[in-house]
């Protein structure tokens, strides 16, 4: 038997075979996930192939997330046509308010180390934190999935990414994913894994390396895997709803490229208009006027985001910069319920925050809170591309939830390592 990258050796499982990087697999899935964007043209598919069954309704699951609440009635008819399907097939629904795809199978102990899981939104990369294969496909592998609960793809290389060095104060995942970002760039990953080792991942907990998973499809990545470890079990324990199998590399196995990145060396950074990959150290951007800050979605929008941006902001002077828009959108309800409970949220909405229902927001123009034209935008989210909020004359810029929380203070890019910055 040759050595194999997780990747392979998650793909051999579910293909019941031997296999490695460059061959044509057909694998089982474990879970299916569909979101009120894409379903109802995963619907049209499946009907088109004959589907009568779903291959395994606890398997399938449609979240809605990218029109929560949905913002005409051309969107809410999608939400019904959904809805109408599991109903009938016996899915699971998560409806307007509940979260986010992935971030909802991951809270819900779906997401287990060793399984594989296709799903509608690119960003499904997202829970490869969780040792297993996750990755974004099309509407009609969608749809034959639901059929068959199987899926074709040609197996991917692998990147090795070693993290080491210590995490200094203030440095966020999403720094470290911003900078992988910038060093591999935005087709270096192509259908490729990123596959994560080194000493430092300790240093993060289990969503922090959800962070860094999510980027991976700004460099084209087919999915992005952490190792399990003491992190995993702490995050599933009271969630698992079935067995897992923690996968690792083993030891000889074959990559296309290395990377080492030093956390030591490493400074929080922000991503300038209008790409992912268009990133500099946070003292070349600071000073750079905000009119709007945007802490939320599937990079930004958990528990410990919102506290480290609640702690920054009131670093930097305990309110809102005059003409600053702060707006709030959690990733899930689990995540605002314990932003509730815990007075995060209160204090938030005290100082005069726009919070939206929970989901993607205003990340992707669909739902929530739209810029203005000419406006600088401060985001946690993970893409800056021109429109990507619904309007094209607005500048997006993205950084860490600290950098926003204090940039929300002083109405300017400001750096989150300074205690108390001047208004």
């Amino acid at each position: 038997m040759s050595a194999r990258t997780i990747s392979e050796k998650i793909l051999s499982a579910k293909a019941g075979r031997e296999v490695h990087a460059g061959e044509i697999a057909i694998c089982n899935v474990d879970q299916v996930l569909g979101t009120d964007a894409s379903s109802p043209m995963a619907i049209d598919y499946f009907e088109k192939m004959g589907g009568e069954r779903l291959f395994d309704p606890s398997r399938v699951l449609f979240a809605f997330d990218h029109y929560s609440p949905p913002g005409s009635g051309k969107t809410a008819a999608f939400h019904d046509r959904v809805r109408e399907f599991a109903r009938h097939y016996g899915a699971e629904v998560c409806d307007v308010g509940e979260g986010i795809s992935f971030q909802l199978l991951a809270e819900h102990g779906g997401a287990l180390p060793g399984s594989l899981v296709i799903g509608a939104d690119s960003h499904t990369v997202t829970i490869g934190a969780l040792n297993l294969f996750a990755t974004g496909v099309g509407s009609s592998d969608i749809a034959a999935a639901m059929i068959t609960g199987q899926v074709w793809m040609r197996v991917p290389q692998s990147i090795k990414v070693t993290l080491t060095g210590t995490r200094t104060a203030y440095l966020s995942p999403k720094d470290v994913a911003l900078e992988l970002v910038r060093t591999i760039g935005p087709e270096g990953a192509n259908y490729s894994v990123l596959e994560f080792h080194g000493s430092a991942i300790s240093a993060f907990t289990l969503e922090e390396r959800m962070v860094i998973s999510n980027l991976a499809v700004e460099m084209d990545a087919k999915a992005a895997i952490f190792p399990s470890d003491a992190a995993t079990s702490e995050y599933l324990a009271g969630r698992k709803v079935g067995l897992d199998a923690p996968v690792r590399a083993d030891m000889n196995a074959r990559y296309v490229r290395e990377i080492t990145l030093d956390l030591s060396r490493l400074s929080p950074r922000v991503a300038l208009p209008h790409q992912p990959d268009n990133v500099v150290p946070i003292e070349q951007a600071v000073g750079t006027p905000v009119q709007m800050v945007f802490l939320g979605t599937c990079t930004g929008g958990r528990v410990r985001d919102f506290h480290e941006a609640l702690a920054a902001l009131n670093r930097a002077g305990g309110r809102l910069a005059a003409g600053v828009q702060l707006v709030l959108t959690p990733a899930s309800r689990e995540v605002a319920d314990a932003i509730r409970d815990d007075g995060t949220l209160e204090k938030f909405e005290a100082l005069g925050a726009i919070v939206t229902e929970v989901g993607c927001g205003a990340c992707c123009g669909t739902s929530g809170v739209v810029p203005a034209d000419g406006m600088n935008v401060l985001s946690t989210a993970n893409r800056n591309f021109k429109a990507r909020m619904g309007n094209a004359s607005a500048s997006i810029y993205l950084a860490s939830p600290a950098a926003c929380g204090a940039s929300a203070a002083t109405g300017r890019i400001t750096d989150p390592r300074a205690e108390r910055a001047a208004r």
